[in-house]
């Protein structure tokens, strides 16, 4: 029999999106990445990894996709970059009120300011959790204002947010965080303690989106990306926090962005479709 190929390989019963909580949103867009290719083949990469992982979680031993997990046909990524944006604001903003739980996977980076302005017109009080090595706080990159590089300089222009696992910004970076209020939280003093999970909760609002870049992980966790900065975070310091994100606030969305697979490995794919699961049982654990 073979596999749906759906994310997590689920029977119809439990991926149609009327029964299904978690709805998945493949966005296989490669537009202005600047080192190394291959983010648009992430969101195929990263559901095909997902059917071969199990399903039954291993922390709260349940099984998350009974809630339902319903995948999306991929955003149309040929388009000119402004039709593209609208695409996923507009399928993001349906999904969300709907009232189910939005999972946009991409594709680069530039994608996420999409379902945040989706989500600030449901949810006003929304804020943005990023994990990433770097800002991304360019005004413009190479004269794009649409560039990966700028993609939270668009965020800020909806809604405020955290920044985590920061380890690589330009000096124009510099001077705007240095002269503004950010929440940053940098790799190097978090990657082996949890004495700043409170502190970062505390700036996010009552309603949360969180934008995952996967360079935000060690190379030695996520080799394939497009800029592996070293000094990365780790999985289980990783998860202890989202876990904590996930009981103190409401998650109403989340994407996991640059993937870029390699030929000779399938790990990068298979730790962000795990990740991704992660979070949707952290919600499916705060919802009992």
């Amino acid at each position: 029999m073979d596999v749906p190929d759906n994310y997590g390989g689920i029977e119809e019963n439990f991926s149609n999106y009327e029964n299904s909580y978690f709805v998945v949103l493949p966005v296989p867009l490669e537009k202005t990445v600047s080192y190394k290719g291959g983010t648009s083949l992430g969101p195929k990469a990263i559901i095909n990894a997902s059917q071969n992982m199990e399903l039954f979680d291993e922390e709260f031993f349940v099984s998350t996709c009974t809630l339902g997990i319903h995948t999306k046909k991929e955003i149309d990524c040929t388009q000119k970059i402004e039709k593209v944006m609208l695409d996923i604001e507009e399928e993001s903003y349906n999904i969300l009120k709907d009232k189910k739980f939005l999972c946009v996977l991409g594709g680069e980076h530039s994608i996420s300011q999409a379902p945040v302005k989706a989500a600030k017109k449901i949810y006003n009080d929304i804020s943005v959790l990023q994990f990433d090595a770097h800002l991304d706080l360019r005004d413009a990159y190479l004269g794009d204002k649409y560039s990966h590089a700028s993609v939270m300089s668009r965020v800020e222009e909806v809604t405020s947010s955290v920044q985590v696992g920061i380890r690589s910004f330009s000096e124009e970076e510099y001077e705007k965080i240095k002269n503004g209020n950010y929440n940053i939280f940098y790799a190097k003093d978090i990657h082996d303690n949890k004495s700043w999970f409170n502190r970062a909760i505390e700036n996010l609002s009552d309603n949360v989106y969180i934008t995952f870049d996967i360079d935000a992980f060690d190379p030695s966790i996520i080799p394939g990306t497009g800029t592996p900065e070293p000094g990365g975070l780790s999985w289980y310091l990783t998860c202890d926090f989202l876990k904590e994100v996930f009981f103190n606030r409401n998650v109403v969305g989340a994407d996991i962005v640059e993937v870029a697979p390699q030929d000779s490995s399938s790990v990068s794919e298979f730790v962000a479709s795990k990740l991704l699961y992660k979070m949707m049982t952290y919600k499916y654990i705060k919802m009992r």
